[in-house]
């Protein structure tokens, strides 16, 4: 989300140039700094997924989330995170996430920051350790706590493609297409000719989900098209 209204500040900043009186990249630039200072984890290597905090309590004193998610791969594609050896690190932490043709929602590993799925007071998962790698049995026991907690999803897998380029440069872009191709796994099954939503987060990493999703192939063709063009 801090990404996403740092992209938006700097967008406001090119089509409405101190014409409000409002100077939209002196605050681009604040969020930015926000995020380096209170989302990097510096012994982690990786963004926090979220701070938690109570209302109106400052985000200075915020519980930083542990949790290895792919989320912050957009605060590198958006021009948040610039820091080279940071981006890097980013990579390689989001590269425990990898499966073919999608990105997993959370990393098989055990978190510090506990997570409760709790539904009718009864707690469905273990709060330190929430990854669940398939998405399958009942809906709202099994597979919403799966949804954004294991499970593997097409159209942010794009985006780690897009920001290895980005930060490797033009030696990095062939190595960002192979990934990028092992979509052709998932397109080649079920739906044929179709981006599937979701995957399970474990291997054989069956297609789950809606076969085929508009936003999953929007995007990758989104990302083919600029390293190819780029190329």
């Amino acid at each position: 989300i801090q990404a996403l209204w740092f992209a938006a500040l700097r967008f406001l900043a090119g089509i409405d140039p101190a014409a409000s009186g409002t100077d939209w990249q002196e605050l681009a630039e604040h969020v930015r700094h926000s995020i380096a200072a209170l989302f990097w984890m510096e012994d982690a290597g990786y963004l926090s997924d979220c701070l938690h905090a109570p209302s109106e309590s400052p985000a200075e004193r915020a519980v930083v989330d542990d949790a290895l998610r792919p989320n912050q791969l957009f605060a590198v594609t958006l021009g948040a995170v610039t820091d080279d050896l940071r981006c890097r690190k980013i990579l390689a932490g989001c590269l425990e996430l990898l499966v073919p043709g999608a990105i997993r929602s959370l990393a098989d590993r055990p978190v510090q920051t506990p997570l409760e799925i709790i539904r009718e007071g009864r707690l469905l998962n273990d709060p330190h350790h929430p990854y669940q790698g398939k998405y399958e049995g009942d809906e709202d026991t099994c597979r919403k706590p799966a949804y954004h907690n294991g499970t593997a999803w097409t159209w942010p897998f794009p985006a780690f493609c897009e920001a290895w380029a980005q930060t490797y440069g033009r030696p990095g872009r062939e190595t960002a297409l192979n990934v990028l191709a092992s979509a052709s796994q998932v397109i080649n099954v079920g739906c044929v000719g179709h981006v599937p939503e979701i995957l399970d987060g474990d291997h054989p990493h069956h297609q789950r989900g809606c076969s085929a999703q508009a936003w999953g192939a929007s995007e990758l063709l989104r990302v083919w098209l600029k390293l190819t063009r780029e190329g």
